[in-house]
C-alpha cells in the first residue's frame, strides 16, 4: 500500500470535497452540512457541533480513503477516472444508504414520521437527501466523485 500517496491523497481529497459541499451550503445550493450533522451527534452547541464535525469528517476522509487504496491494489490501478468512478458509487452509498439510516440513529434529528416538536431537532435528509434541497444529491456526487479522483491521482498501487 502506497502510505505516503495514501494520506495525502486523503487530506486533499477530503479539503476538496468538504469544500465543495460546504460551497454549495454557502451558496444555497443545499442546506445539508454533513460536518454539522456529525457533530451534533456528540452536541448540541453549534459551534462545537462545527468542530467536532469537521474532525469527525476529516477521519472519516482517511478511513475511506484506506478502502480506496485497498481498492486500488486489488485492480492494480489507480487512475483518476477510477476514482472518480468509486467516488461517484460512494457519493451514490452515502445518498442512498447512510443518509436514510441516520435519523434512526441520531439523538438530535427527527425521524421521517414526526410531526411538529417543540424540542429543536435538526430535520431528516429525506430520500437522496432532498430535504436539504434538489440539488444536494448533485453536490453530494460531485464532491465525491472529486475526492475518489484525488485520492487515485495522489495513490500509487505497488503491484
Amino acid at each position: 500500500m502506497d502510505w505516503l500517496g495514501l494520506p495525502v491523497g486523503a487530506v486533499l481529497g477530503t479539503l476538496v470535497m468538504t469544500t465543495l459541499i460546504e460551497g454549495g451550503q454557502s451558496l444555497g445550493l443545499t442546506r445539508m452540512s454533513f460536518p454539522f450533522i456529525l457533530g451534533t451527534f456528540v452536541t448540541e452547541n453549534r459551534t462545537w457541533a462545527k468542530i467536532w464535525g469537521f474532525a469527525f469528517h476529516f477521519v472519516d476522509g482517511f478511513v475511506f480513503a484506506i478502502g480506496y487504496g485497498i481498492f486500488f491494489e486489488v485492480v492494480n490501478r489507480s487512475d483518476w477516472w477510477l476514482g472518480g468512478i468509486a467516488g461517484f458509487l460512494h457519493g451514490t452509498f452515502v445518498l442512498a444508504v447512510a443518509l436514510p439510516v441516520i435519523p434512526d440513529l441520531h439523538p438530535r434529528m427527527a425521524g421521517e414520521d414526526e410531526g411538529p416538536d417543540p424540542t429543536p431537532m435538526l430535520q431528516p435528509p429525506g430520500f437522496l437527501g432532498l430535504n436539504y434541497g434538489v440539488q444536494t444529491p448533485i453536490g453530494t456526487v460531485i464532491a465525491h466523485i472529486a475526492y475518489g479522483a484525488i485520492v487515485a491521482t495522489m495513490y500509487r498501487p505497488l503491484g
